[in-house]
C-alpha cells in the first residue's frame, strides 16, 4: 500500500474524525479536509464554532477548505490544486459531480446503515426506532443521486435490545474507521468490485432514513404501542431526544422500559400514574412504559426518582 495516494477527506461531526484519525495515524496523505463553515453559538449567535473535524484537522495542520457552495468557482479551484486521488466522505452533504468525479480514483462514502436500506440523514436513529436487530456500515462510489452508488463493502452490525443511538454510533464509528482504511487501500490497488445497490438481496421493503426535526420526536403515546415507545425513546437519545408535554411543559425522555405489553380498557394513552416516588409509569395505545431518565425544560437530566422527588404530578395526561 502505498502513502504517497492524494486523499481530499470530507466530513464534519464527531463521526467522522475518527476515520480521518486511522487515515492520518496510519501515515496517509490527506492533502486537504473540506467541511462545513463555523456555525454561530452561544446565546446570541456571536460566537463562531469550529467542527469537529476541522479541529482535528487544524491540529495536524492539515489545510481546512470551507466553502458555503460546493459549485463555487474558488473552490473548485482549490480543490484542483490539490490534485486529489481519492475523495472520501463521511457524514458530510451532497456532493454535486464536478466535486466527486474530479479525482482520478473517485469518491466513495461511508454510510451508517447496509445499503440500499436506510438511505438518508439518519440511518441510525431510524434503524432503532423501527426495533431493527441488525444494522452496518457500506462504503460506495458517490454517484448522481444520494445513497444510491456502487457498493464496495458492506459489513453488518447487531442492535442489542438496550441499545440506543449513542452506543450504536460508537460501535459503528470504530468499525467505520476500519472499514475506510480497508476501502481506500483497496481501490488504490484496483481490486474492489463495486456492486449495484438493485443486486443487493434485502429483506422487505425499502426503509428511508430522513432528517430528524423536533416535531419528528414527539411521542404519540395513542399512536404507538408499549414497545415501539420504548424503540423510539432509544432511537432519539441521547440526542435530539424523544419528548412529550406535561402539563403544557416539555419533557425530554432518555430512557424508559416496557412494564406491560398489554393494553388496559380503563386506560386511555398518556395516562399516568406514580407512587409520588419511584416510578413513574405512561399509558401507551397498548401497554405500558416506565420513564428512567428524563428533562423538564429548563432542568437539567435526571433519574425518575431525582424528578419525581421535587415534582408534583396532577393525574392530567401527558400530549
Amino acid at each position: 500500500m502505498s502513502k504517497n495516494l492524494r486523499i481530499v477527506y470530507m466530513g464534519t461531526p464527531d463521526f467522522a474524525v475518527e476515520p480521518l484519525r486511522r487515515l492520518v495515524e496510519g501515515g496517509y496523505n490527506v492533502v486537504a479536509v473540506v467541511t462545513m463553515p463555523d456555525k454561530p453559538v452561544g446565546r446570541h449567535h456571536d460566537v463562531l464554532q469550529a467542527s469537529p473535524v476541522k479541529q482535528f484537522a487544524l491540529a495536524h495542520d492539515i489545510p481546512v477548505l470551507q466553502p458555503e457552495r460546493l459549485k463555487d468557482e474558488h473552490f473548485l479551484a482549490q480543490l484542483r490544486a490539490c490534485e486529489p486521488d481519492l475523495g472520501v466522505v463521511v457524514a458530510f452533504r451532497m456532493l454535486p459531480e464536478v466535486v466527486w468525479a474530479m479525482p482520478r480514483l473517485g469518491t466513495f462514502n461511508l454510510h451508517a446503515a447496509l445499503l440500499p436500506q436506510y438511505r438518508g440523514a439518519a440511518p441510525i436513529n431510524w434503524a432503532i426506532i423501527n426495533g431493527d436487530r441488525e444494522t452496518g456500515i457500506t462504503t460506495f462510489f458517490l454517484d448522481h443521486d444520494i445513497d444510491t452508488g456502487q457498493v464496495i463493502y458492506r459489513q453488518a452490525v447487531p442492535i442489542h435490545d438496550d441499545d440506543d443511538v449513542e452506543a450504536v454510533h460508537d460501535r459503528l464509528m470504530l468499525l467505520g474507521a476500519d472499514l475506510v482504511l480497508k476501502t481506500v487501500d483497496d481501490v488504490e490497488q484496483g481490486i474492489v468490485k463495486p456492486i449495484p445497490q438493485s443486486q443487493l438481496t434485502v429483506d422487505g421493503p425499502l426503509r428511508p432514513a430522513p432528517k430528524i426535526f423536533k416535531e419528528t420526536c414527539q411521542i404519540r403515546w395513542d399512536e404507538l404501542t408499549a414497545r415501539q415507545v420504548y424503540n423510539f425513546v432509544r432511537g432519539l437519545s441521547p440526542y435530539p431526544a424523544a419528548w412529550t408535554t406535561l402539563e403544557g411543559t416539555m419533557l425530554k425522555v432518555y430512557r424508559c422500559r416496557v412494564t406491560a405489553e398489554d393494553g388496559l380498557a380503563d386506560a386511555r394513552p398518556g395516562t399516568l400514574e406514580t407512587d409520588g416516588k419511584t416510578y413513574l409509569r405512561i399509558a401507551c395505545r397498548v401497554g405500558w412504559v416506565d420513564i428512567l431518565s428524563l428533562q423538564l425544560a429548563g432542568k437539567r437530566r435526571m433519574a425518575v426518582e431525582d424528578f419525581l422527588r421535587g415534582a408534583h404530578i396532577s393525574s392530567e395526561c401527558v400530549k
